[in-house]
């Protein structure tokens, strides 16, 4: 086997392992992502949309259609909310009343449940400023339940800072995915490794077959 040989083998070799790589990749990562909403991020609203909402690239995942895990927020820079606490979810989106005070500044304060059984927070932050008449809602000092429920709990600093780190902690399906990623980059460095010192032994050996 002559050495251009050996050198396509090795290169085809990584790239099988590049593509089993990819492939492996994927799913490990495929969260939900937010890929647009009302309001925007930044926007600013001069009167009030139908219902406030958040689609996403996947279906999310309403378990018993009760919304456990998900939460749609509407606060003002005082620290007051607007929503009722109900939330939507429909496929790939999620969505609740409009219901906004005063003119200022706002933020959506959002939490989803992928379909893989991730969640997803986020704010995005709106300006409301209406150019007419328009309903105004008072705001409460505690998020609200949905249809006089008791609204979430606020966190203590303690409770926070932990409910912080294991949002932030990597699921252990991930950390399986990536422990398999690294393998199959050591077995593709490994198998070019063995092809190109095999290529250079066969190089050095003279072309009658008899060893220098």
């Amino acid at each position: 086997m002559n050495s251009l040989i050996r050198r396509r083998i090795a290169a085809g070799t990584l790239a099988v392992s590049i593509t089993a790589l990819l492939a492996i990749a994927n799913p490990a990562f495929a969260h939900d992502q937010v890929v647009s909403s009302t309001p925007a991020t930044n926007q600013t609203l001069t009167e009030l949309p139908a219902q406030f909402e958040i689609d996403t690239n996947e279906k999310l995942l309403d378990i018993g259609g009760t919304g456990r895990g998900f939460a749609f927020e509407i606060q003002d820079a005082a620290g007051r909310y607007y929503e009722t606490g109900c939330v939507s979810i429909v496929d790939d989106t999620m969505s609740t009343a409009a219901r906004l005070g005063a003119p200022g500044a706002y933020t959506v304060i959002y939490q989803l449940v992928s379909e893989d059984g991730d969640s997803v927070s986020g704010r995005i932050p709106f300006t409301w400023a209406p150019s007419g008449v328009a309903p105004v809602t008072r705001g409460v000092t505690a998020p609200p339940g949905c249809h006089g429920a008791a609204g979430p709990a606020k966190p203590t600093t303690g409770e926070a800072g932990s409910e912080a780190g294991r949002n932030s902690a990597v699921p252990l399906a991930d950390i399986l995915w990536i422990g398999g990623i690294i393998l199959v980059v050591a077995l593709a460095g490994v198998i070019a490794l063995v092809v190109l010192t095999h290529r250079r032994r066969g190089d050095d050996e003279p072309s009658d077959g008899r060893r220098a």
